[in-house]
Formats: C-alpha cells, structure tokens, sequence
C-alpha cells in the first residue's frame, strides 16, 4: 500500500503538488470512485487507478535499453560531459532511472538503464558472472598470443581478470568478458602491444542490443528479454 499522490508522482502524472491537486479537483479515481484525499493509501498493483479517464499502469521497476553514443559518460550527473541519463526520454524522466554498470566516453553501445538497485547490482557484480560482449577494432590484427593472454586471465595491477575470449569477426574482433572495470578492455589490449580504436558493447548476458536502435535512442525492455539476460 501505498500513499496515492506518490503513486500518480512517480508514474508520470506530474510533481506531487500538481498530483495532490488533481486529486483534491476530483480528476483522479479508485475502483470506480472519485478520491480527494491525496494521503489515502492504495494498493497499485490491484487497484484500477484512472487520471481523468486514462489508466494508470503502474510500475515500480523501469529497465531500458539505450544504444549509448560516444559523447556521453555513464553517469546521472557529471560536471564536463553530458550524460546517458540526458538521453532518456520525458515519458520515462519521472522513474529518475541511472545506468546499470558504466561505458566509457567513448565507447558507444548496450547500457541498461533503471530504477531497480538489486538489478543494477547484479548486472554490474563479478560474483555473477554476467558476461559482456564487445565488438572491438584494433590498431593492428589479432593474433593467437593475444587471443591465448586474454583466455588465461589477465594481472593487470589492480585487479586480475578473469579468462575473456575473443572471436575474430569482420572487420574486427568479438570480445567477451565478465567484469567491467574501468577500461578494461583497452587495458587488457594495451597489456598484449595492441591498441583499441573502436570498441562497442553489443550484448549483456543472454541478451544482445537492438539492431533497430539507433545511437542515443531509447526503448523499454520486455519481460521476456529481462529474463533472456540471466540465461
């Protein structure tokens, strides 16, 4: 149960002094009956809750899928660039969502985006063994050293990574791997004599990015593709 004017604040019916008044106005219903007291709680998954006529579909959990775009950091706030959170769109603004896990400035590709603190923390946490692939272009081609130092995990200082693969594919390389340290990849490139000039997240888990998606856009994650991430 929950207080009704918080309910119809943080699902996009605007800021919870404009909700309270279309409450006390009489705009805002329960079960069939007009309600006036923004305090009354309600249960928002069971109730049929309507705004001047059009139905609230309540959601306590956003998760989006954004083709990020170089430019922007992986961020709610920063202070020299824009973030991906600037992207989001204004019908999903009101979840306050924030990025599950980070992508470098200049990395372009898959972030998810939520609301949802024990997603995010599971997505990002190496103790799960989430995997991340990347779609890489290096200075020069790949070779089997390369590929055999990143299969055998990698020192590098401040942390070893653990076993990643990489697949050779057009025009580049697939790269696999279950972390997302800060710089990672280019890192463990570096360690082999080789240099990242283009690097592109791809898919997360089980699921791939949108080919559709075009750079900067958004869309909202079905369930099925939720639990696709996990398999």
């Amino acid at each position: 149960m929950e207080r009704l004017d918080k309910i119809l604040s943080g699902n996009g019916f605007g800021t919870r002094k404009e909700v309270k008044q279309l409450i006390r106005y009489g705009h805002v219903k329960v079960d069939g009956e007009t309600v006036k007291n923004p305090d009354i709680k309600t249960d928002p998954v069971n109730s049929v809750i309507t705004v001047n006529n059009k139905l609230l579909t309540y959601r306590k959990f956003i998760y989006l899928m954004m083709n990020k775009p170089q430019g922007y950091v992986s961020a709610a706030e920063d202070n020299l660039y824009p973030t991906v959170t600037d992207l989001v769109p204004e019908e999903f603004k009101c979840y306050s969502v924030f990025p599950a896990g980070r992508l470098d400035v200049d990395t372009e590709g898959f972030i998810i985006l939520t609301n949802d603190g024990k997603f995010a923390h599971n997505i990002t946490s190496p103790k799960k063994h989430i995997p991340k692939k990347y779609f890489v272009i290096t200075k020069r081609e790949i070779t089997q050293n390369d590929k055999d130092m990143f299969e055998s995990g990698m020192n590098l200082g401040d942390f070893t990574a653990m076993p990643a693969k990489i697949e050779e594919y057009e025009n580049g390389c697939l790269t696999t791997i279950y972390e997302g340290k800060f710089h990672q990849i280019k890192r463990m490139f570096e360690k082999t004599g080789n240099k990242v000039e283009y690097l592109k997240r791809v898919k997360i888990g089980g699921l791939s990015l949108d080919a559709k998606l075009k750079l900067g856009e958004v869309r909202e994650l079905t369930k099925g593709e939720i639990e696709q991430i996990w398999t």
